[in-house]
């Protein structure tokens, strides 16, 4: 894995962004739409290079002091010569793997790191004040999948990525089912790539856009009653009202169908307060809280601040090319057929 420049240039940009970010909310005249509400408009991308959970070792400290900064530089730049010298020493295998072999996973030339805005939090979440997630309700479930082998588990699957078994799509996770996003939301979570949204505004609607399944939240500004309690989404249904210049977004009526925040629990009893404020010309900093009594013993919010786009979001068709979900299932078939044929 090779580790690149762009994560300890998002350390250094990011010192300079706190700065700069801190004079812009004093400065900074938000524009207006032709209704008159803050303008927020745009294409904004969320990846990040801090943990949404704070390291324990710095307790409540919210910031990175300029020294510490410094040691992350110095500590990844010395990492970075390690899989540099390790690479060198790789011999390319014209061969394909043997069956059963370790997969190779995602070097960070495919990963998003770093962003504008305040980069040098020690975590995303700053309530509760330790940065980390409160005490989880007893017996609640971990929910769990991953790139690695498939875990064990029964139907229906909760989790984004991974999967039970590979009898039939039902057994996969749900972004390999094109249902939700990996990093879709609600909330927005910070994640490998395709970490873009769209914000588009109407008199009386607040749309946000995701890339990842294409999936459009439109949000009424109008005294729109709550749906029924029996009526359950997959992006809850929300509601929206201006707080000033910071939109405020409120969702309820979640499905269950996915764990409620960091793979605990399910979402059915979650409530979801998002804040999107903007700071700057190329910064909107996005507060969520999370809500959920079955889940967790306490509220959690976090802050990711989101940076603009100089371009345009295309449709990530994920039905029309998921070609790994059919080949994931038919590799299975494969080696059934040879196990079958060796059985004989």
């Amino acid at each position: 894995m090779k580790i690149t420049p762009v994560s300890i240039l998002s350390l250094l940009v990011g010192c300079l962004a706190a700065h700069s970010s801190a004079l812009a909310q004093d400065d900074y005249v938000v524009p207006r739409t032709e209704y008159g509400h803050a303008d927020l408009q745009g294409v904004w991308n969320f990846s990040s290079s801090t943990p949404m959970q704070r390291p324990e070792r710095y307790g409540e400290q919210e910031f990175l002091t300029p020294e510490q900064v410094q040691e992350q530089i110095e500590r990844q730049a010395r990492l970075a010569a390690a899989a540099d010298a390790q690479e060198a020493e790789l011999n390319l295998d014209p061969e394909p793997p043997p069956s059963g072999a370790t997969p190779v996973g995602y070097n960070t030339f495919w990963i998003e790191m770093g962003t504008r805005g305040d980069n040098v939090r020690t975590s995303h979440i700053v309530y509760p004040p330790n940065g980390r997630l409160p005490e989880a309700v007893e017996g609640n479930p971990v929910i769990a999948g991953g790139l690695g082998p498939d875990i064990s588990g029964e139907r229906p699957v909760r989790f984004i990525v991974g999967g039970i078994g590979k009898d039939g799509p039902e057994d996969r996770g749900l972004s390999e089912r094109c249902l939700v996003g990996f990093n879709a939301g609600p909330p927005f979570v910070p994640s490998l790539y395709n970490n873009n949204m769209q914000i588009i505004q109407g008199k009386d609607s607040f749309v946000i856009m995701t890339e990842m399944i294409h999936d459009a939240r439109i949000v009424p500004l109008t005294d729109k009653p709550p749906l029924h309690d029996d009526l359950r989404l997959w992006s809850g249904d929300s509601i929206g009202y201006w707080d000033g210049d910071t939109m405020v977004v409120e969702t309820r009526n979640f499905n269950g169908q996915q764990s409620s925040f960091q793979s605990r629990g399910d979402n059915y009893d979650m409530k979801l307060t998002e804040r999107f404020t903007r700071t700057s010309y190329d910064i909107v900093e996005y507060e969520f809280t999370i809500e959920d009594s079955a889940t967790y013993s306490d509220k959690i919010t976090a802050i990711v601040p989101m940076s603009k786009v100089a371009g345009q979001i295309y449709e990530y068709a994920c039905h029309e090319g998921n070609y790994g979900m059919l080949n994931t299932l038919r590799g299975a078939r494969f080696e059934e057929s040879v196990a079958a044929e060796d059985g004989n």
